[in-house]
């Protein structure tokens, strides 16, 4: 199968090209500049072309990851050309226009799937990610998106394209817009946000951190998103005369309006306690790693930079609110500390198994006649370095005491210390070695 992922040379289109090509899938992206194309193409190993239409004629399913507001334009120019039997759909923030174009502009027995993934391209995977359809008809293809978007532990939301610009209105336009509004205003303030961080509750922190978020987005798309939805200026004008309302209140010194204001606005929010449950859970597993990385010092870590991907695994030297320095291989390594995820155990032992060189041993040991090589050799295995064990042979014969049996093993560690472990093992489960 080939998808196209037209204007999958950036953000969310790129994002969708390497993912789909991690997962097997034959990709060939678009895009208008054909030097950035091509080098894109190559690092992710796909194909390119700057040909919207030979992409798409020649492709099973059809992608569209362009602006919002050039979508419907690029619509009308490739649905015209998609095969019959294969799939076009899109990914843009705005739903109703986009739905509407394709339908009206993709020949028949092309199946439309108007789609928008709720999330950006900083995530590693679709794991909990929300993904919303808005299908006219539940054709062969949608089937096969669902069970697709399932397997991968997705979220799948499946409403109209109406109920989804109405929803995305608030979800969307009232957040950014005001998130925006709070960054705009420290600016303008001349705030020194580093400084003020040291003054900062938790949820000061955090919600400087979602604000940095959204305005460290692509500004275009966000000004497309506030200009797109037809539902947003009436969302910006229930902002504002909110806002004033509240701001006379204040001016006034009106105590019971801003109260019964506030407190009214927190009983329509749903679940309190639950929500209240969640910011504690990011607020405390932001200070839960910092604690563990503290009692590290002096110790082997692993780390994971959260977007090349890399794992650093080293002594852990300094720590201090900004930064984390490990020394890896005699080598000095300095990392953010917000763009780092801490490994368990486990998978600094399943990284090593990969890129550490195995040291492979041959044991042979006497058990009774009533032993299982085969539980012996998976306890072996349980051991938190030992890589695979085999059994090699198994034998009784004039050295070995009558009602007993030789067991030889061999089995791969990422340490030759591992043997004592080994050896310790096979003796308290009864073995006597030879």
């Amino acid at each position: 199968m080939q998808v196209a992922v037209i204007g999958g040379t950036r953000g969310l289109g790129k994002w969708i090209a390497n993912f789909l090509k991690k997962k097997g899938y034959k990709v060939i992206i678009t895009g208008r500049n054909s030097i950035m194309g091509e080098a894109i193409a190559s690092k992710i190993g796909v194909s390119y072309t700057s040909d919207n239409i030979k992409a798409s004629s020649d492709s099973d399913v059809v992608i569209l990851a362009v602006p919002i507001d050039v979508t419907p334009q690029t619509i009308k120019e490739i649905a015209p050309h998609i095969r019959k039997g294969c799939l076009l759909l899109d990914v843009t923030s705005v739903k109703e226009l986009p739905a509407k174009v394709m339908y009206e502009h993709a020949p028949e027995g092309v199946e439309v799937l108007p789609t928008h993934p709720m999330f950006g391209p900083r995530v590693r995977s679709l794991d909990g990610q929300v993904v919303v359809l808005t299908p006219k008809n539940h054709g062969q293809w949608y089937q096969k998106v669902v069970d697709f978007l399932e397997t991968e532990q997705a979220r799948v939301l499946v409403t109209t394209p109406e109920d989804h610009d109405r929803m995305m209105s608030i979800v969307q336009g009232l957040t950014h817009f005001a998130y925006i509004s709070v960054a705009s205003a420290i600016e303008r303030m001349k705030i020194d946000v580093k400084q003020s961080r040291n003054f900062a509750s938790p949820i000061y922190s955090l919600m400087l951190d979602m604000i940095a978020r959204i305005v460290a987005q692509n500004p275009y798309l966000c000004y497309s998103i506030q200009t797109q939805n037809r539902y947003i200026p009436e969302v910006h004008d229930a902002f504002m005369e909110t806002f004033h309302d509240l701001k006379s209140m204040v001016d006034h010194k009106n105590q019971d309006g801003f109260v019964k204001a506030m407190s009214s606005a927190a009983k329509h929010l749903d679940d309190l306690e639950a929500a209240l449950g969640r910011s504690d859970k990011a607020i405390s597993a932001l200070s839960v790693e910092v604690s563990n990385l503290k009692n590290s010092i002096g110790k082997e870590v692993g780390l994971r930079h959260m977007y090349s991907g890399k794992i650093h695994i080293g002594v852990l030297e300094s720590l201090n609110p900004d930064f984390v320095t490990l020394r890896e291989n005699n080598k000095k390594i300095t990392l953010k500390l917000s763009n780092i995820e801490v490994l368990n155990s486990e998978e600094i032992i399943d990284w090593k198994k990969i890129n550490f060189p195995l040291k492979s041993f041959d044991i042979s040991v006497i058990f009774p006649d009533s032993s299982q090589p085969e539980i012996i050799s998976h306890t072996i295995n349980t051991l938190e370095d030992v890589v695979k064990v085999e059994i090699k042979d198994v034998y009784q014969g004039e050295q070995i005491p009558k009602g007993f049996k030789s067991l030889t093993f061999n089995y791969q560690v990422i340490y030759p210390s591992s043997r004592k472990k080994v050896e310790e093992l096979l003796v308290g489960l009864g073995g006597k070695i030879r």
